[in-house]
């Protein structure tokens, strides 16, 4: 289980580090030339805190091989799920796909420990 644990770990630790790129930058998601206003960054700021602990508790949860881990990757992959929906449906293919693709890592590896 070490390399999928590897890798589940570094898609949650991916998706805090880019809640922290979004408070630093809130204009990271938005259209080009759309400003980032004063309710973007307050939304980028409360964003990060909560992705910042799921993501680092998800990743120690699997590298430590704790009890909790599935049910943190599935919480962390139903998040996932949400963001890359709305990645989507803002047309940034970017977060849409990534999102996605941490999702699927998630939820199977989810089941695959729960099972």
């Amino acid at each position: 289980m070490g390399v999928l644990s590897a890798a589940n770990a570094l898609a949650a630790l991916m998706s805090a580090g880019s809640s922290v790129a979004g408070v630093l930058r809130p204009g990271l998601a938005l259209p080009a030339g759309e400003p980032a206003t004063a309710g973007v960054h307050l939304y980028a700021q409360a964003y990060a805190a909560r992705s910042l602990p799921l993501g680092v508790a998800t990743a120690a949860a699997v590298w430590t091989g704790a009890a909790v881990a599935w049910p943190m990757l599935l919480v962390s992959g139903l998040a996932q799920v949400a963001d890359s929906a709305i990645g989507f449906r803002q047309r940034n293919l970017g977060m849409g796909i990534g999102a996605g693709a941490c999702a699927v890592l998630h939820l199977l590896s989810a089941w695959w420990m729960a099972r």
